[in-house]
């Protein structure tokens, strides 16, 4: 859930930097995807984390 939540945080945030910067449309969609990967690898890793310290 967490990483799933990272994913879709990470493409706003990215769309809106790129809208920001004044890029076009093609360069929204990589900030987007670029945003997405980095922010649900940190969910994955938070999530992993908290699994490991609760169980």
């Amino acid at each position: 859930m967490i990483v799933l939540a990272g994913a879709i945080l990470g493409a706003i945030f990215g769309t809106m930097t790129a809208k920001k910067r004044k890029g076009n449309r093609a360069d929204m969609w990589q900030y987007g995807a670029v945003y997405a990967i980095a922010f649900a690898l940190c969910g994955l890793i938070l999530t992993i984390a908290i699994e490991k310290l609760v169980f």
